[in-house]
């Protein structure tokens, strides 16, 4: 996980910094990129040394998706099987995300389109600047718009008016529209940005990062549960939770009128 062939992943301190790393070209992803981070993401659900990940922008911009020469031509090229493999592997990216167990913060700036505005969409938090311009492009290309569970997600974020009107025309979102909406959690300056998600990142990770995984999960699963499952749900998840020892810091903190020191168990 520390030596990522294809994006950049810097580990201090419980937090993992990823980035892709063209810059040149506003950071496509490519085959060879999509996979990686598919597998990082999986394997990070078994880390013990990762509590929270920055997904973070490089040179100004976010991503520009997939990338036009090293993706989108072949495609162009590929017989029905091998469509169908590609675009299973790039939902597997988000299901990675959703499932990975810790909190993902996108720091957004510039350009964050197509499968970048997807990484973004499927992160916890979002932290943009006022130059962050994220669009779902899909149908620019010729695509649908329901790509990578965007059909799914992003209404979730923003509302179904809103989430239409971006899948169907594929425009920008403006920073300020992003955060009016939801979808961005707070603007900051482009100097700002870096140490901002840092920070929001260092406060998670200080946290009982055992809850954060139960949190995550049922955001995750609750769609699909009724209210009734949901409320049944979240009683054993508390319960759990109510066994571990960051559940008795806490009092004993309290008690003691202390800041409680968890330890993620």
């Amino acid at each position: 996980m520390r030596d990522p062939q294809h994006f950049r992943c810097e580990i201090a301190d419980r937090i993992a910094t990823i980035t892709l790393d063209r810059p040149e070209r506003k950071n496509p992803l490519t085959f060879e990129s999509y996979a990686e981070l598919r597998d990082w993401f999986r394997d990070l659900a078994y880390s013990e040394d990762i509590d929270a990940v920055v997904f973070a922008s490089n040179g100004g911009n976010f991503s520009s998706g997939g990338d036009v020469h090293d993706i989108i031509g072949p495609l162009t090229q590929m017989n029905m099987k091998e469509l169908l493999a590609f675009t299973r592997m790039t939902g597997d990216l988000v299901k990675a995300m959703v499932n990975c167990g810790k909190p993902v913060i996108a720091a957004i700036d510039g350009i964050c389109v197509g499968a970048g505005a997807i990484i973004a969409m499927a992160s916890d938090l979002r932290i943009a600047t006022p130059e962050a311009k994220t669009a779902f492009l899909f149908t620019r290309v010729g695509l649908a718009g329901c790509d990578m569970g965007a059909c799914a997600i992003l209404p979730r974020i923003i509302g179904q008016g809103r989430a239409a009107e971006l899948l169907y025309t594929g425009r920008s979102m403006s920073a300020e529209e992003g955060h009016a909406w939801g979808f961005h959690n707070r603007i900051v300056p482009a100097e700002d940005l870096a140490s901002e998600a840092r920070s929001l990142a260092e406060r998670l990770v200080a946290g009982p990062n055992f809850a954060h995984m139960m949190t995550k999960t049922m955001l995750a699963q609750e769609w699909s549960m009724s209210i009734e499952q949901a409320i049944e749900a979240e009683a054993q998840a508390q319960a759990i939770c109510m066994q571990t020892g960051d559940f008795e810091r806490a009092y004993t903190a309290f008690v003691a009128k202390d800041k409680p020191v968890f330890e993620g168990n």
